[in-house]
């Protein structure tokens, strides 16, 4: 696992040292089992790493992904069964991570993929024999939702929403830098909620209104028309191949990012090679009031990711939203901006196929 830490992106690890000053060394055995070097070959940006509609700054793996939420959650708890659920929770992630929700139909909840997690933890020789070691049950380490700073409902900010917002800024659209990452997270404290459970929050309201102006640039980027249409036109492809004979869906959770698009690229079917050759060269997505002939076409929603976190104050804890008028304005601003509803369209043609295909 020395390779691990050492082949990463040298700003992921400051990043890393910035989320926990010391790495739990004891988490490493975890993150060399081959249930989760495998999450290390899919992108946390959902098929933007293959799109030229958007420039990603590096690699950022689901893996990295899981590695920093468990650097969090051990930060603020130091508790080895919360952070384990925090590493274990993507993976069951497969091949374009929540492209396949879109897949399944799942756009707007997208969580359709999450039902395989116990299945693979309890058929993991190495992981099992690693928690029997320390004593901890499967079902201690199997679902992170149980754990509230691990992970909790919409708008409440939980250890799995904060790393993909600074992660997502930093690697992806760029609105974070290292020192800005620093001074939010070093203001972040557990608190207790309405329903007295415990949750993430600031301790000062100038610090989250900060974090509120910044993530708010985020936002809009998660529901775009090119996100929606890039992650909508990767589901598609994929179940054209599942239907075509050329991909199972177990390929979607035993093959890289990189063996999918091979077996795309030099399938037999020319056509599905040729579209998907279409897909990454185009650089923009276009919209229309309503379905057009002769391009990739579709109409599709995706999920309102947000957050309101709490604050401290003098009286006790209140939403940002009640205290500060300016973060309620950008709040409010995302949650009109329509997320879906009209066409979108790459100017190409590619019908999926709906059908498994005769041979």
């Amino acid at each position: 696992m020395e390779n691990y830490y050492n082949v990463l992106n040298p700003e992921v690890r400051e990043y890393f040292k910035i989320l926990s000053s010391n790495f739990p060394l004891w988490l490493l055995e975890y993150i060399d089992t081959p249930e989760m070097r495998r999450i290390s070959t899919i992108s946390m940006s959902c098929g933007m790493d293959y799109s030229k509609c958007f420039d990603v700054k590096y690699w950022y793996s689901n893996l990295d992904h899981s590695v920093g939420v468990a650097l969090i959650i051990w930060h603020f708890t130091h508790d080895k069964k919360q952070t384990l659920a925090g590493l274990f929770h993507d993976i069951a992630t497969p091949t374009f991570k929540h492209c396949i929700d879109f897949m399944n139909g799942d756009s707007e909840h997208q969580e359709s993929t999450e039902e395989r997690t116990t299945d693979i933890i309890k058929n993991s020789k190495e992981i099992m024999a690693l928690l029997k070691r320390e004593k901890i049950e499967l079902e201690e380490v199997c679902d992170y939702k149980i754990y509230p700073i691990a992970d909790n409902d919409t708008p409440q900010l939980s250890a799995d929403r904060f790393e993909y917002t600074f992660a997502s800024g930093l690697t992806f659209f760029r609105v974070w830098k290292l020192e800005n990452i620093k001074k939010i997270y070093e203001d972040v404290t557990i608190l207790k909620n309405e329903q007295g459970i415990d949750e993430l929050g600031f301790k000062h309201k100038n610090i989250c209104e900060e974090y509120i102006k910044t993530i708010s640039r985020l936002w809009p980027e998660w529901v775009s028309d090119k996100d929606r249409t890039v992650m909508q036109f990767l589901a598609d492809m994929c179940k054209s191949m599942s239907n075509a004979g050329y991909l199972t869906i177990d390929d979607l959770y035993n093959c890289s990012e990189k063996q999918i698009i091979e077996k795309i690229l030099n399938c037999d079917d020319k056509y599905l090679q040729e579209s998907f050759r279409n897909f990454m060269t185009a650089t923009k997505v276009y919209k229309s009031t309503e379905p057009l002939d002769n391009k990739y076409c579709v109409n599709v929603k995706s999920k309102t990711r947000y957050v309101v976190p709490l604050v401290l104050t003098e009286n006790g804890v209140e939403r940002i939203n009640n205290l500060s008028q300016e973060a309620n304005e950008y709040i409010e601003n995302y949650l009109a901006i329509p997320k879906g509803g009209y066409w979108t369209y790459f100017d190409f043609d590619f019908k999926p196929y709906v059908k498994k295909l005769v041979k």
